[in-house]
């Protein structure tokens, strides 16, 4: 039996075009964004076992400080190809205010 396919050109088996490569500048700000979520979801169930109100502003704090950034610059830069001032920017806004949310959390709320 001959074979069917033998005048056929075969397409050659081309390497996997959407291979991530992680660098580990992104793996640390992955991690640190995974863990600063489960610090954050930590002070959200606080407030509300306890309806404390420094509690979520600390879990609002913590979240805009470590997880926000993370994917508001990966987005911006990566994806949307914003320049890198647009992502330090976001970056730096992200930071202070959330800083000032654990600084109310501590002080005041």
């Amino acid at each position: 039996m001959s074979d069917p396919f033998a005048g056929v050109a075969q397409p050659a088996l081309a390497p996997l075009q959407g291979a991530v490569s992680v660098t580990p500048a992104t793996f640390t700000g992955a991690l640190t964004a995974a863990v600063g979520l489960f610090v954050a979801y930590q002070a959200y169930r606080g407030y509300r076992r306890n309806d404390s109100r420094p509690m979520l502003f600390l879990g609002i704090g913590i979240f805009l400080v470590t997880v926000a950034p993370f994917v508001v610059t990966t987005l911006l830069v990566s994806v949307l190809l914003a320049s890198d001032a647009a992502g330090i920017l976001a970056w730096a806004t992200l930071e202070i205010v959330g800083l000032g949310s654990i600084l109310y959390a501590l002080t005041g709320a």
